[in-house]
């Protein structure tokens, strides 16, 4: 998603000016000593009047003066974009999944896309998705890269919080393999998912 906003926000007895974002799976806002990071899938209330934005999580209530961007927020916090959304698959997309031991996204996978290779890739794939969980795996991505479409995605899936596969190394592999990161989505509670594309200028 990615929308932000300058508001001013409520909580605990605190207020804030600062500035809120709207991401993929969670209300972030930051703001002098108020900062807050509340995921979609913690929220039990959400309510919009008068252009404030009011927010029930296990910690309280929080509140955001929105103005006439309060809608519009709670209408995408109350229908996120489903994992495949926010990975921009669409119904003809031909994918490959290599190193991907996530069954329910295989599956979801299998359901939804137009051609899906499981274990080795093919030519002009719309999409790359690559597990990784030691940073020898990434050295894998430049030969990856051969099999995407000039528009393509390659996209990383490693574990959260792992020494031994961090984002700054997948990044530096990104780097080194001639590609851009462009996008970084929550996968799954316990992964990551981050996008690479080949330059414009080299497509």
């Amino acid at each position: 998603m990615g929308a932000e906003a300058a508001c001013t926000a409520h909580f605990n007895g605190k207020t804030a000016s600062g500035t809120a974002r709207l991401e993929t799976d969670a209300l972030q806002f930051r703001g002098g000593e108020l900062k807050l990071s509340i995921p979609f899938a913690q929220m039990s209330k959400i309510t919009n009047r008068a252009g404030t934005l009011r927010v029930t999580f296990p910690d309280g209530t929080a509140s955001f003066d929105l103005g006439v961007a309060a809608p519009k927020w709670a209408h995408r916090m109350q229908h996120p974009p489903s994992r495949l959304e926010k990975l921009g698959l669409e119904a003809d997309s031909r994918v490959s999944a290599i190193s991907v031991d996530d069954l329910s996204f295989l599956q979801e996978l299998e359901k939804a896309v137009g051609f899906l290779s499981i274990g080795r890739t093919v030519k002009d794939s719309d999409a790359v998705f690559f597990g990784v969980t030691r940073e020898a795996d990434l050295a894998r991505m430049e030969k990856l890269k051969a099999a995407l479409r000039p528009n393509g995605a390659l996209w990383t899936i490693r574990p959260k919080g792992r020494q031994e596969i961090s984002e700054s190394a997948v990044m530096a592999a990104g780097k080194a393999a001639g590609l851009v990161d462009v996008k970084v989505v929550s996968f799954s509670p316990t992964h990551t998912a981050e996008k690479f594309v080949i330059p414009l200028s080299k497509r």
